[in-house]
């Protein structure tokens, strides 16, 4: 690649490519590939661009980013794709932008010219969800439920625009369940990749905040598949997350933990880059809980975090996160 790096970001003008933009404002090592606003949606256009760039971001609806990569020449072997969408999360062929799982999943983001960001529920999810399955505590066929909340800019800009507008219905101004059918998109990586034997319940709920997320999952320890103490399951975590920038774990409880004061907001990360996860309970049924940006973490940042791995500059290069 050449010193500044070329990026073209299809499908700019949604919350998760207008985020992206953001942190690229002060960087000095891109070059912004900018596509004229009326033919944003011209394949021959966006062909062009896609195939001039280094990397593209993919900011699409599944459809629209599966075309996308289908614009990219047989003999282009320079650009990176990296999706922002449902589309290719669970392909072999593509690395799973999450890289904090495994030494194997960061290599694979390194190595690649295909990778896909998580969604944001399954960020939290699978933070939670892979270290337990890999240090044996559960078995793959562990009955995983998990509940989340997020706030209103996950579900994009119509969604946006009704919990912004004037005429606001009543509803909106409370917590909202939804995918109540069981048939949330995220479910299909929530189970492939902490490989588990079923899809977990799943709640999402979406509230009258703009950002921000909390993903918790509920655990019975007599299910276990070994015995371990509730200090045991936080110290697991905190080694399989020792020495990453993007997710802490704090101490047990919350006695150590006093500016929780007994709660856990899912606004306290909104307009971060990085995530936290928090094991509350008992011997006899722990919570574990991952908080994040939904579009921080959850997707731009992300996305973003990636591409530093790929060009081989600091995880964190125009980035927010925790000192």
């Amino acid at each position: 690649m050449s010193d500044k790096c070329r990026i073209f970001i299809d499908g700019g003008e949604g919350t998760t490519g207008l985020r992206i933009l953001e942190r690229f404002d002060k960087r000095d090592d891109v070059e912004l590939l900018k596509i004229d606003s009326g033919l944003r949606k011209d394949a021959d256009e966006r062909r062009k661009f896609i195939n001039s760039s280094d990397i593209t971001f993919l900011c699409l609806p599944d459809a629209a980013a599966i075309e996308a990569v289908d614009l990219v020449d047989k003999d282009n072997d320079h650009t990176v794709i990296i999706d922002a969408s449902t589309a290719h999360r669970t392909l072999p062929d593509w690395a799973y932008g999450l890289p904090e799982l495994s030494g194997d999943y960061r290599e694979k983001i390194k190595k690649s010219r295909r990778i896909a960001v998580p969604g944001c529920y399954a960020s939290g999810f699978n933070m939670i969800a892979y270290p337990l399955i890999k240090s044996g505590i559960v078995g793959c066929d562990y009955p995983f439920y998990a509940t989340a909340l997020s706030g209103y800019s996950g579900a994009g800009k119509k969604a946006i625009a009704l919990y912004e507008g004037e005429d606001k219905s009543t509803d909106l101004y409370a917590p909202r369940e939804y995918a109540l059918s069981q048939m949330h998109k995220h479910l299909k990586e929530m189970k492939a990749i902490p490989g588990l034997a079923h899809e977990p319940l799943f709640t999402p709920v979406v509230d009258d905040y703009y950002s921000g997320m909390i993903v918790s999952v509920p655990l019975y320890t007599r299910l276990f598949e070994k015995r371990v103490s509730v200090a045991d399951i936080r110290d697991m975590y905190a080694a399989h997350y020792d020495g990453e920038a993007f997710i802490k774990v704090r101490e047990f409880g919350y006695e150590k933990n006093e500016e929780l004061n007994g709660f856990l907001s899912a606004n306290a990360f909104s307009g971060r880059d990085d995530a936290e996860i928090i094991i509350t309970g008992n011997e006899d049924r722990v919570l574990v809980s991952a908080r994040f940006d939904n579009l921080g973490k959850g997707a731009s940042g992300a996305a973003i975090q990636c591409m530093n791995i790929k060009l081989g500059v600091p995880e964190d290069t125009g980035l927010l996160i925790r000192s």
